[in-house]
């Protein structure tokens, strides 16, 4: 597990870390308190990419895609199941880049049964920086 403290300003250095870990792309999952940053990280990750796109929450769309390699996805308000239902794990096994808020456990099992590759960021509030801690769910050695 690898830990970050950063400013909402100077996530690059996070960003880094996923793409080394995840250099052909693959799924983030996202985890921390409302307003923690997980959709300021994936706004400034996409930036990294060059992306100028406004990056917001799909808390009500489930998904929002920017540019044609980064997936953005919030389960908050209907969960893994109304997921899973809708057919959006298939999603996941696209090329690129999936960032999943509030995934949860269940959701790890199934992309390391599947294969799929995956990490887990947890971000806890530290005033004006953020605690993030960076875990493997499933790599490909």
């Amino acid at each position: 597990m690898s830990e970050f403290i950063l400013g909402l300003d100077a996530l690059a250095e996070l960003t880094k870390e996923v793409m080394s870990l995840l250099p052909n792309g693959g799924v983030v999952i996202l985890r921390g308190d409302l307003a923690a940053g997980k959709t300021t990280f994936v706004s400034a990750f996409a930036k990294e990419f060059g992306l100028q796109d406004a990056v917001t929450s799909p808390t009500f769309s489930l998904q929002q895609c920017y540019g044609e390699n980064i997936f953005h996805y919030d389960i908050y308000n209907h969960g893994i199941e109304h997921f899973i239902a809708l057919g959006m794990l298939e999603e996941l096994e696209r090329d690129g880049y999936h960032f999943v808020e509030w995934g949860d456990d269940t959701l790890s099992s199934i992309l390391f049964s599947a294969e799929i590759p995956a990490i887990i960021i947890s971000i806890e509030k530290l005033d004006d920086k953020r605690l993030y801690k960076v875990e493997n769910a499933y790599i490909k050695s």
